[in-house]
């Protein structure tokens, strides 16, 4: 491994820029590794190398269902209440009765990165892992507790009304919004499951993964969902 990409990960320790937490908390070993160099890991190091595959894959042919006539990146970094999530239901909402433009006129991309990662998860998660009550998120509307994933409930979650319910990030997604999920980020949500369950990285990633919603593409970061939807003509639309 290069000087230069040890530099880099030490300075995600640091900063917890990727994870918004500690190596120690995500199971990572506290003793150093020697490289032949004399330079030691960090131990967010060695927790990002036993996390992320190898050589993972990614998806990007959703760049080839950029074909409306509007198109918009909704960058998601933070929780904020769901607004980011909300925000990209309203843009599509306001051009429909606006500038009365159908579905195929619309190309939303809504990128979840950095600490709004719990958004792409299913209830299930929520719920096992009481991801509300750690990050103190309520209920959207009636601000109420909830162990349910706040940008994905139903008009059954405490009366939700059904205009308000299809702002829900499935729903979106069957409407034709893009989501994609930030994989270096994703190692938060990997890192409950490993603390909580008592797996290996691997096996948790696994079963992370298996509670991710349906029709979400993880990309290798967020920024590069980000840039990419820009280079392929989205507007870029600052929504948390």
């Amino acid at each position: 491994m290069s000087a230069d990409r040890r530099r880099f990960l030490q300075h995600l320790t640091l900063g917890g820029v990727a994870l918004g937490t500690t190596p120690a908390l995500l199971g990572a070993s506290e003793t150093p590794r020697a490289h032949d160099d004399g330079s030691v890991t960090s131990p967010f190091e060695d927790f990002l190398e036993a996390a992320q595959p190898a050589q993972p894959r990614f998806d990007t042919t959703w760049t080839q269902k950029l074909t409306g006539t509007y198109k918009a990146v909704f960058d998601v970094p933070e929780l904020t209440g769901g607004s980011g999530v909300f925000r990209a239901a309203l843009w599509r909402n306001h051009y429909r009765d606006m500038l009365q433009a159908t579905p195929a006129d619309l190309s939303p991309v809504l990128v979840i990165r950095h600490n709004a990662m719990p958004f792409i998860m299913s209830h299930e998660f929520w719920e096992r892992y009481d991801v509300a009550k750690a990050n103190k998120l309520r209920h959207p509307l009636t601000d109420k507790p909830t162990r349910r994933n706040i940008v994905n409930m139903t008009a059954e979650d405490d009366n939700m009304p059904p205009s308000f319910a299809a702002y829900a990030i499935d729903r979106q997604i069957a409407a034709g919004t893009i989501v994609l999920g930030c994989n270096m980020a994703f190692s938060a949500m990997t890192a409950l499951v490993r603390k909580k369950d008592k797996l290996e990285a691997g096996p948790a990633r696994e079963k992370a993964l298996s509670m991710m919603l349906p029709g979400v593409l993880l990309q290798p970061n967020g920024i590069f969902g980000v840039t990419l939807a820009q280079q392929h003509g989205c507007a870029f639309v600052a929504a948390s």
